[in-house]
């Protein structure tokens, strides 16, 4: 197991940009492939972005390629998002999650997962 501490979140004008980090601490790190996703209000949570065990491969959403670059750093046992270009529709709780499954973008194979942060972009 290992647990997950995501900071970086904020409220932010559409247009600007936000770092979101996640720090993690039990298991090394680098067992785990890592993901981000995020749930707005009224919705299901979403895959947004995820990274290979040692940050080989990456893979992202349509909705945020382009705009949204995950990597990490495995010395400092952390996984960052960063989102530039921010819009309205980006507004959610954001999660990070822990997999050694693989960066899938499915949920449901992730294993461990942080307390969230908020993210609000405002028009």
């Amino acid at each position: 197991q290992v647990q997950l501490v995501e900071s970086g979140g904020g409220l932010v004008q559409a247009g600007g940009s936000l770092t979101l980090s996640c720090a993690a601490s039990g298991r090394t790190f680098s067992r785990y492939a890592m993901g981000w996703f995020r749930q707005a209000p009224g919705k299901e949570r979403e895959f947004v972005a995820s990274i290979t065990r040692y940050g080989g491969r990456t893979y992202y959403a349509d909705s945020v390629k382009g705009r949204f670059t995950i990597s990490r750093d495995n010395a400092e046992n952390t996984v960052y998002l960063q989102m530039n270009s921010l819009k309205p529709e980006d507004t959610a709780v954001y999660y990070c999650a822990a997999s050694t499954e693989g960066p899938s973008i499915k949920s449901s194979l992730y294993d461990d997962w942080g307390q969230g942060t908020q993210v609000t972009v405002s028009s």
